[in-house]
Order: structure tokens, then sequence, then C-alpha cells
């Protein structure tokens, strides 16, 4: 019987089976990297207590500048100190077990250590006062924050989502005045009106995409 393969061929099977091991593994990482489990996305955070965005914002009305007091003047949007928390709550649910940390903090001194929801990496420059000036909402980037009874992260902030709002702010701005707004709605003519937007916050679409922006 005649030999349907050449002596070569074993050598082109293996080279092709471990590329095909090289290429699943790098699927696997690269992959592993834009999942909402890696990222831990909707997974809310143990916290000291229990803090409701859902009972603050939507159900009390709690404007977001309220509590990140900074958040239109530092890269910071600010986590509140505990005398904010007891501007209410030194009046109302005093003796609740759930806030016990607040009132030992109030009565220590030494802050509540809240738990970090959303942080950007240490190589990565991120301004909240700069989105805020632009036009871009809270909700933007933390997602529907006030439908949240426990705190989670919405979106991994992966340097290709960002991208897709400095190459179009357009399609993410909104008018100031709607920025704290979690109802807000996008109106049918909004292409036209982003677009004067875009020009009123003087965007500079063109230097968006540069890398200094967000690595200096």
């Amino acid at each position: 019987m005649p030999q349907i393969f050449s002596r070569s061929a074993n050598i082109y099977s293996k080279a092709s089976i471990g590329i095909a091991g090289l290429v699943l593994v790098a699927v696997i990482l690269i992959g592993g990297n834009v999942t909402p489990y890696t990222h831990r996305l909707r997974v809310a955070l143990d916290q000291p207590a229990p803090f409701s965005h859902k009972h603050h914002v939507a159900e009390l009305g709690i404007d977001c500048r309220y509590c990140h007091t900074t958040v239109e003047k530092s890269p910071f949007a600010g986590i509140p100190a505990t005398e904010t928390c007891y501007t209410c709550h030194s009046q109302i649910w005093t003796n609740s077990p759930l806030l016990l940390p607040v009132r030992e903090s109030m009565a220590t001194g030494a802050p509540i250590e809240w738990n970090r929801v959303a942080n950007a990496p240490a190589f990565v420059y991120f301004d909240h006062s700069i989105h805020i000036a632009k036009g871009v909402s809270c909700y933007t980037c933390h997602g529907p924050v006030d439908e949240m009874n426990l705190t989670y992260k919405e979106f991994a902030l992966e340097m290709l989502w960002c991208l897709d709002c400095h190459r179009n702010p357009e399609a993410f701005i909104r008018p100031k005045e709607e920025i704290y707004n979690p109802a807000y709605k996008v109106p049918k003519e909004h292409a036209a009106l982003d677009r004067q937007l875009v020009e009123k916050y003087g965007i500079q679409k063109e230097q968006l995409s540069d890398c200094w922006v967000c690595h200096r």
C-alpha cells in the first residue's frame, strides 16, 4: 500500500498542534481580561455599612454632589466624611444596627474605610472634574447607580471602552444641566444637539485619542 503522507507531515502535524495550543492560550488570556468575571462586574463589594444609592438617590432625591463634593473641581469625586452621613442620621435611624459603623466613626473620629468600587490603575490619569465640565454624566461611566441597593461596577473601564467615548464624544455627552439627572432621556434630535454640545463645550476630538491624555 503506497504511503499517503510524506515524512514531513509529522513535522507539520506537531507544529499545527503546538500553534493551536498557543492560540487557545492567547484566546483564554486575552478573553479573560474582558469578561465580567475577571473584572467583578455587577458584584457588590462588602462595605462597613450597607449604603444604598437607590434609597438615597432614587427614593430620597439626594443629588450626587451632596456626598461627592469635589466631583466638579477635583480629579477625585470625594468620599463623604462621616459628618455628612450624620447630618441626617443624627436625627433618623439613630439606633439602627446597620449604622453602627457610622456612629462609631463619629464617636472616635476614625474615618469609615469604604472599599473603592471603581478605581483607575496607577498608570492612568483620570480627572472627574474635566469630564463633568465637558458634559459627561456620572451615569455614563458608573451605570444606573440610582438603581443599586449595593454599589457595584457596571463597566470594566478598559482603555478601548474609554477610547470609544474619546473618539465619539457626541454619542455620550449631555447638556450640563442634565449631568446628575438619572431620569434623563436622550432626545430624538440628539445627533444635531450632540454636535452642538461638542462645539459648545470646546471638546477637541482630534486630541482625545492621544496617549498623553490618559498616560502622563
